[in-house]
């Protein structure tokens, strides 16, 4: 593998050499941001129902400092390089700290980003992107339902993916994408720094766990707008999920996911869905067999005081049903994230091990019933409200350890929340969220009610 990635970089830099000398007017551009958050988790994890004898269950009140800067070089209006560097710091202040009894956690500092890109190949109506890359803003595919974050046990510092990916712009209504990913249990690929801490033990002084195993996937994703109001994204994925490393064992899946989305556009109305099946096998013989989707309708009132928006949403992700020998759990690939919410992300991770080894953001297994509403209170002051009525599709199967977290019912429960954002100016910017779960049948009757609550303030150059 080393001798590959040096073969890689040594092309890389080769073609940068050429380039540069092909092209004599470059361009540079630099940024660097520094963003600043608290957390406070309340009853979150096993909602206060297993035992207190370890860190783990513990509430948690913590800073993260999150640093990133970033350059890209621009050969001409086609081709270029981007590099960004990240580094996040936590503080916790209690009663959970680090496993070492540490308030500090230094964490690792990062390659977040490392990509050259090519537009035009040839001549030809073909985009290339090689390299560390996210696949956030104009690169999402749909919303994020499938692919949001490619490493999701570092939380939100940071949502790369090692891949490559060609864009086929068939005609100004057409295109295509095809995209090659591999991601990795540890980052291999590139360097990290990370402090090594006394009596931390060799876990802690190494990198950073990112994934559940390492992870391949190859992916083909269209893009059409049927007519002025229509937009249709078929695609299909395939994803090879490795044996996990740590805890039990779980067996290497592949797995292949076919579905398509669509939003349909008219006068201040919205209306969208998305639906996917999976199909697969793990390592053994045990078929893997799922369905996910949404459909959601909106309307804003452009005209109106606050300019509100008002949208209802319903998503089902199947869960496993005990009675057949295979698994059909939605497994959401690499959506582990806050899609819905933040707090929820948690209170699965005792439900889903030892397929996810404590990895938050194993969405499966549900339904969601959600009102929403957003108002501009104003140009610069955004507030979102939802009222959220979770449900399970299946009874909770959760490995021995955990089970006294769970009931024998299928109500999850409901989740307000409350999402506040300012901007201050075109440097500074801030939020506030709060979000909070009752836990219904589906959890243990001494299960208590969660908080989360989260605060950031981001500063950018």
């Amino acid at each position: 593998m080393k001798k590959i990635l040096a073969v890689a970089l040594l092309v890389l830099l080769a073609g940068v050499v050429y380039i540069q000398e092909a092209y004599a007017e470059i361009t540079y551009k630099y940024g660097a941001s520094e963003r600043i958050r608290q957390e406070i988790w309340d009853n979150l994890l096993d909602l206060k129902t297993l035992p207190r004898g370890n860190n783990t269950n513990y509430d948690r009140n913590f800073f993260r400092f999150k640093t990133s800067l970033w350059g890209s070089v621009d050969f001409n209006k086609d081709t270029g390089i981007f590099l960004k560097l990240t580094s996040e710091v936590y503080y916790n202040l209690g009663p959970y700290r680090q496993p070492w009894n540490q308030h500090l956690d230094e964490n690792e500092g990062v390659i977040d980003n490392l990509y050259l890109k090519a537009n035009n190949v040839f001549g030809l109506p073909v985009d290339l992107k090689i390299g560390r890359q996210d696949f956030l803003g104009p690169d999402m595919y749909g919303e994020g339902f499938l692919l949001s974050d490619g490493n999701p046990n570092d939380g939100s510092r940071c949502f790369y993916f090692n891949a490559a990916k060609a864009k086929w712009r068939i005609n100004e209504n057409h295109n295509v994408d095809v995209v090659y990913i591999t991601n990795q249990f540890q980052d291999r690929y590139l360097p990290t720094l990370r402090t090594a801490v006394p009596d931390a033990g060799t876990y802690y002084n190494h990198k950073k766990i990112l994934n559940a195993s390492d992870e391949q996937a190859f992916m083909v994703y269209g893009r059409d707008k049927i007519n002025e109001n229509l937009n249709v994204e078929p695609y299909y994925i395939f994803k090879r999920e490795e044996k996990h490393p740590l805890g039990p064992p779980t067996p290497e899946l592949d797995l292949n996911t076919i579905g398509a989305r669509a939003v349909y556009t008219t006068g201040p109305w919205t209306f969208g869905g998305e639906f996917a099946h999976q199909f697969g096998e793990y390592d053994g013989g045990r078929d893997r067999s799922a369905y996910g989707g949404y459909i959601f309708g909106k309307r804003k009132f452009a005209d109106m005081p606050l300019k509100p928006e008002f949208e209802l949403r319903f998503v089902s992700l199947s869960g496993d049903d005990p009675n057949t020998e295979d698994n059909e759990n939605w497994d959401p690939l690499f959506s582990k994230a806050p899609y819905w919410n933040e707090l929820l992300i948690y209170v699965q991770i005792y439900e889903f091990i030892p397929e996810t080894y404590a990895m938050p953001g194993y969405w499966s297994n549900l339904q969601l019933y959600m009102a929403k509403a957003t108002m501009e209170l104003t140009p610069d002051t955004k507030l979102a409200l939802s009222y959220q009525y979770w449900r399970a599709n299946q009874d909770a199967q959760p490995l021995t350890p955990h089970r006294a977290m769970f009931g024998d019912g299928h109500d999850r429960g409901h989740l307000p929340t409350l999402f506040l954002t300012h901007k201050f100016n075109k440097n500074i910017d801030a939020f506030f969220q709060y979000e909070y779960f009752i836990p219904g049948d589906f959890y243990a009757d001494n299960a208590k009610n969660g908080q989360f609550l989260r605060w950031q303030l981001q500063f950018k150059i």
